[in-house]
């Protein structure tokens, strides 16, 4: 750092001579002047526009250890505070020193500066929640990841975390929607412990076992099928037949995936896939989109009847990574 100060004096001076040469003769004091200035201030902007820390060897030099580097990061934070790339890195950094306040602090600070990157909000949600007494996400925490998923509903870590935090509030089979969600994504390495959270998952929510015969096909869709509440069904029998209806928009009525439920069974989360298709030559996983709703039948058939009712039709583009809500409302 001294030498390049010695260098950018003694270059300032040379070049102003020779430009302030003329001035000499006739107005040294004015001379004089021009050149202080013009060397306070090259020597200013360098220091307010360019890297004064790069020129100390110090910095230049590869971290040893963690501690270095996270002095590293924070004497390049102290100059440029908004580069949010940096503040992810130093959270990471505190985080491996098991500084995990410091490193939720340093994670949000880059989630604020880059809130439309779903890599840098899901590591603002993880890091949030190994802060936090007995690791659990909270509602900031979760909204992270939601954004995330809504940026990219392929994210992996995401939709794992996700399914975390609905299990600690309780909501297992909205977990396991996710987490079956998931399993597609996934290597089968990584399916293996996945399917062992998603079955526990399972019992916890008191749903029937996966079929492990038939897995989900890759453009299996998640459903969740509510009531909402405050709303009158009228004297219907609990057995009465719940269809939920995959099909496409624009083409004929016959659905590409259909499951038949009970009224007694919702709220009710399930997968439509290629095993629920009943045209071998119309399978969900072929489609692009699909219009999806779910119709209370009072004749029994899945074809619409006087008195049925049904939620709103849903727009779904597929893939789809992240489960569909119909709700039958007022």
């Amino acid at each position: 750092m001294k030498l390049f100060l010695v260098i950018t004096i003694v270059a300032s001076l040379l070049l102003l001579a020779f430009v302030l040469r003329p001035l000499w003769s006739r107005a040294r004091p004015l001379a004089i002047a021009l050149g202080g200035s013009g060397i306070f201030i090259a020597l200013a902007l360098y220091w307010i526009l360019g890297t004064p820390l790069a020129l100390d060897p110090a910095m230049r030099r590869a971290p040893a250890t963690i501690d270095e580097a996270a002095a590293q990061l924070q004497a390049r934070l102290a100059l440029d505070p908004t580069n949010a790339d940096a503040w992810r890195v130093l959270a990471q950094t505190y985080a491996a020193q098991g500084r995990h306040d410091k490193a939720a602090d340093a994670a949000s600070r880059a989630a604020t500066l880059k809130p439309n990157d779903p890599d840098i909000l899901v590591a603002a949600a993880e890091a949030r929640a190994l802060a936090a007494p007995e690791h659990r996400f909270d509602a900031q925490g979760l909204a992270w990841l939601d954004a995330a998923i809504a940026r990219n509903p392929h994210q992996q870590r995401a939709l794992w975390f996700k399914g975390i935090a609905l299990r600690q509030a309780g909501r297992d089979a909205d977990a396991v929607a996710v987490w079956e969600s998931l399993l597609p994504l996934v290597d089968a390495k990584a399916a293996a412990v996945l399917g062992v959270q998603i079955d526990a998952a399972r019992v916890a929510a008191k749903l029937p076992p996966r079929d492990h015969a038939n897995p989900p096909a890759a453009n299996g869709v998640q459903v969740r099928v509510a009531i909402d509440p405050g709303v009158d069904l009228g004297k219907l029998d609990p057995s009465t037949p719940v269809f939920v209806i995959a099909r496409q928009i624009g083409g004929p009525p016959m659905p590409v995936a259909v499951e038949k439920h009970m009224l007694s069974e919702l709220p009710l989360t399930l997968t439509l896939d290629d095993r629920d298709s009943p045209m071998p030559t119309a399978r969900l996983s072929t489609m692009k989109t699909v219009e999806m709703l779910a119709r209370i039948s009072r004749s029994g058939s899945a074809t619409r009847g006087d008195g049925d009712i049904e939620t709103a039709p849903v727009r779904v583009d597929l893939p789809a990574r992240v489960p569909v809500e119909l709700h039958f409302g007022k």
